[in-house]
């Protein structure tokens, strides 16, 4: 079973994505998001795990962009602790350092450590967090640290000189499944004792009052609210596309009638799935 995900080995998504379906998936390598949402829609991967929000960094809004853009389902979702790490080359000491590399979001997400730890450092952002380690030690850079998680140790075989980068131990990255189909063996595994939840999008017209209307659906019903997202509506200058994530499954019967009670007021409607609902690990 090929999970394709954006990064490099080491990765947080690769992580995820192994810890969704297990060891016995095969996790492809992406440079893009873009590039995940392309090979699950080609058939080229059969399932894709993306990363859909922070606790710390807030929404990956690109990716909540391409699920509208690509006719692919949410199939499940999994939450995954972070935990920054201090990567550089044998010897290195935090002296010897004049850059720190990573993700933009993984260098945010560790900010105000970085300032105490290394006042006026220089900072790059690069494609990933675990390419920049890879970077590191491919091109030999004596001077230049770089931040990833604890997995990128083993991968790229480099000393940590600092753990716990994080701002906040706080730090969680909630990630979603995509498919082709819309339910499917091995996500429906995961369901057993589970919540589920259902994720939408829509838009509305653009009068007063109409979010509440929309919302109410949901209210009226005791339907819990996850989610709301909001979002440019690509052609119409100042309208928006509004991302919802509510507690229950599609077919559930007062799910169902919230579903129809809410598309009386939608000018655009799209439901990416219902799947089982993740639990923040412990």
């Amino acid at each position: 079973m090929v999970v394709s995900y954006q990064g490099e080995p080491g990765a947080y998504s690769e992580q995820a994505a192994l810890e969704f379906f297990g060891s016995s998936c095969s996790p492809k390598g992406r440079t893009s998001f873009d590039d995940v949402f392309s090979d699950v829609s080609s058939g080229a991967a059969e399932f894709g795990v993306v990363p859909v929000e922070n606790t710390l960094g807030g929404s990956i809004h690109r990716n909540y962009d391409l699920l509208m853009r690509h006719d692919l389902h949410v199939v499940g979702e999994i939450i995954v602790p972070i935990r920054w790490y201090l990567y550089a080359l044998p010897g290195v000491t935090m002296a010897d350092i004049t850059l720190v590399m990573s993700h933009w979001q993984t260098l945010a997400q560790c900010e105000q450590t970085l300032a105490r730890l290394l006042p006026k450092i220089a900072t790059k952002d690069v494609y990933d967090n675990a390419g920049a380690v890879k970077m590191v030690v491919e091109q030999n850079m004596l001077q230049t640290a770089a931040i990833a998680g604890a997995r990128a140790k083993d991968i790229y075989h480099v000393p940590i000189l600092r753990e716990n980068l994080e701002d906040d131990r706080g730090n969680y990255t909630r990630f979603v499944v995509l498919s082709r189909e819309t339910e499917t063996e091995p996500t429906l595994r995961q369901a057993e004792g589970q919540r589920f939840k259902s994720s939408m999008v829509f838009a509305l017209n653009n009068i007063p009052g109409s979010l509440h209307r929309a919302m109410a659906a949901f209210a009226l019903r005791d339907i819990d609210l996850c989610k709301i997202e909001s979002r440019p509506l690509a052609g119409s200058p100042w309208e928006y596309l509004f991302y919802v994530d509510v507690v229950g499954h599609k077919d559930d019967e007062v799910m169902a009638r919230a579903l129809a009670h809410l598309q009386e007021y939608t000018t655009i409607f799209r439901l990416f799935g219902s799947f089982p609902r993740a639990a923040l690990p412990q």
